[in-house]
């Protein structure tokens, strides 16, 4: 199991890694589900199954097909990505690298110094105790985050939608190529 772990990190490093140097918002939306579920893996092989399959149906079910619905609908094009790639100079990395490098040596040292990586501690959790727990005294946070993901949804559609029908730039883009001296209604 301690293999499993080790491999599925690594791919989630990886796949996360791939999320944030692809310029493609849907390639990396993909790369982001593998990320997801190579960390529904490191949580299985901690003894966290139903951890592991709450990623699975939550994250990189529903929440994933979500992103990808909004960004083909935003329909983002090569400005975007000519936009995206602008990010990716060596200076704007420095903060994250030090954080990144920061986690590892924290990493290193809780392995080095504290034994491995055990199981999870603590009582087993059913799925029934969640749901007792999240329509029980969370329910009003829980309602609320999904009043926030559907207002969210509708500000996204809102401003992503384009004023002018393909009709009304067809007609623009035909004006433009038609001659100054000759009258648009009588060709």
């Amino acid at each position: 199991m301690e293999i499993a772990f080790y491999l599925a990190a690594l791919i989630a490093v990886f796949a996360t890694f791939r999320v944030i140097m692809h310029t493609n918002a849907v390639h990396a939306l993909l790369y982001l589900i593998i990320s997801l579920l190579a960390v529904a893996v490191v949580f299985y092989a901690l003894g966290a199954p139903f951890a592991a399959a709450l990623e699975v149906i939550v994250y990189a079910g529903a929440i994933m097909v979500l992103f990808v619905f909004v960004v083909m609908m935003l329909n983002l094009g090569g400005q975007t990505a000519h936009h995206e790639s602008s990010w990716l100079t060596p200076g704007i990395w420095k903060g994250p690298a030090v954080l990144a490098g920061l986690l590892l040596a924290i990493l290193c040292f809780s392995l080095w110094y504290g034994g491995g990586i055990g199981s999870v501690g603590g009582d087993t959790l059913s799925a029934r105790e969640v749901g007792m727990q999240m329509f029980g005294p969370y329910l009003l946070a829980v309602e609320l985050a999904a009043m926030l993901l559907l207002a969210a949804l509708i500000a996204a559609s809102h401003v992503g939608r384009n004023e002018d029908t393909q009709l009304e730039r067809d007609m623009n883009e035909a004006r433009q190529r038609a001659p100054s001296g000759v009258d648009e209604e009588e060709a």
